[in-house]
């Protein structure tokens, strides 16, 4: 099988293992996550800090590493709800900005918002084509379900370095790729909980740092890379605690054995940071430009200029 034809059948697979996790309902999720409905790590100032104003730091962050108040065309890559959607058009006045998920329900709910310039899709970026390129991409939270436990490591880097070819070319000269990512840490994938494969992440595999560095090497420029492993920990472990508050009304909406299943992912997630099991990155990225390759050599060293 070619890796076209392999990435092409990746996205029906990809469609129904997303599903399975993020259309449990919209009304579930309202009761446990914050007001934006935004289901990725945040970043708490400290432990006391609320989970609203840590989501909001979150999104800044990657807001301010694209540039996007000064960007008319933003592409967010497994946009969820619609929260960096959300800031794009009510507080930049993002001109266009595009939002890609698999999720029947997201998407409903981000179009049933109304966002001025903003279009979501259901979309695999895989099949994604662009009709303009974008003054900046980020991509918080779906890299995690690029790859599949039967993927070998060289085919997770193929995977990953398609991804980063693909972005490098929808952005425009001087754009920048935020991306955000839960990986392995101090685990391997054959450690990795069978559970969370089986019953919350089904068909997905993290990747790890090694990996996302050597598929970007050649294509963009790492220009910073952090870990928020304890930020997440803090951000499951407040989830935890508003689902538990409100068990009751989740196992009327989703049954008791989903609620207790949620339960335990949670749980499970915040000791796998807590112990360095996995990590969160949060790396910031920029594309070499083309141009200055030093034609079909070795184009690791060349970069635009003011790098």
């Amino acid at each position: 099988m070619t890796a076209v034809s392999a990435d092409t059948g990746r996205t029906s697979q990809a469609a129904a293992a997303i599903r399975h996790h993020y259309d449990v309902g919209n009304a579930f999720y309202s009761l446990w996550l914050d007001r934006s409905l935004t289901y990725s790590c945040a970043m708490p100032a400290g432990d006391d800090d609320t989970l609203e104003a840590a989501q909001e730091r979150k999104i800044r962050f990657h807001l301010d590493a694209i540039g996007a108040g000064q960007a008319t065309s933003v592409l967010d890559i497994g946009c969820g709800w619609g929260a960096v959607l959300a800031r794009l058009a009510e507080t930049h006045r993002v001109a266009r900005a595009v939002g890609l998920t698999l999720s029947d329900e997201q998407a409903a709910y981000v179009r049933d918002r109304g966002y001025p310039g903003v279009e979501v899709r259901t979309d695999n970026w895989l099949d994604y084509e662009p009709a303009a390129p974008f003054d900046g991409i980020i991509s918080i939270g779906a890299f995690e379900h690029f790859a599949t436990p039967a993927d070998p490591p060289a085919e997770k880097v193929r995977l990953y370095r398609e991804f980063f070819r693909r972005c490098h070319g929808w952005l425009n000269q001087g754009g920048v790729l935020s991306l955000q990512t839960i990986a392995y840490a101090n685990m391997s994938r054959d450690d990795a909980s069978a559970f969370m494969q089986r019953e919350i992440f089904p068909n997905a595999d993290l990747p790890t740092l090694a990996e996302i560095t050597a598929a970007a090497e050649g294509v963009f420029e790492v220009r910073s890379v952090s870990n928020g492993r304890l930020d997440y920990a803090w951000t499951c472990e407040r989830w935890a605690r508003r689902l538990r508050s409100r068990r009751d009304e989740a196992a009327g909406l989703v049954g008791p054995e989903t609620v207790a299943r949620y339960e335990r992912y949670l749980k499970l997630s915040a000791l796998g940071f807590r112990m360095g099991k996995i990590c969160l990155l949060r790396i910031v990225l920029r594309p070499y430009d083309q141009r200055y390759f030093a034609g079909s050599g070795d184009r690791r060293y060349f970069a635009g200029p003011g790098e």
